[in-house]
């Protein structure tokens, strides 16, 4: 199975690198598994160095160092229907 890595971008020039990265088994169980952790960390983490979770995102790479995606950390966010 391939390894993927979240680096996770909180500002135009800021970048915090995976240096170990996760063995999953498709770009579509890293998106799932970054979702959880966006969640995660926007629930229950406070930092000096990320204001606002909603401006971050992680940057996926394979183990090549390829973009597989970038995950906006608002998807994390599970959307309420309209309530009329």
């Amino acid at each position: 199975m391939p390894r993927y890595f979240f680096h996770l971008r909180y500002g135009p020039d800021k970048l915090a690198a995976d240096p170990e990265g996760e063995i999953l088994a498709d770009p579509q169980v890293a998106r799932a598994h970054a979702l959880a952790a966006a969640g995660d960390l926007i629930a229950r983490t406070r930092s000096d160095f990320v204001h606002d979770w909603f401006v971050c995102s992680f940057e996926i790479v394979d183990e090549a160092g390829e973009p597989v995606l970038t995950l906006p950390f608002g998807e994390a966010v599970a959307q309420e229907p309209d309530r009329e």
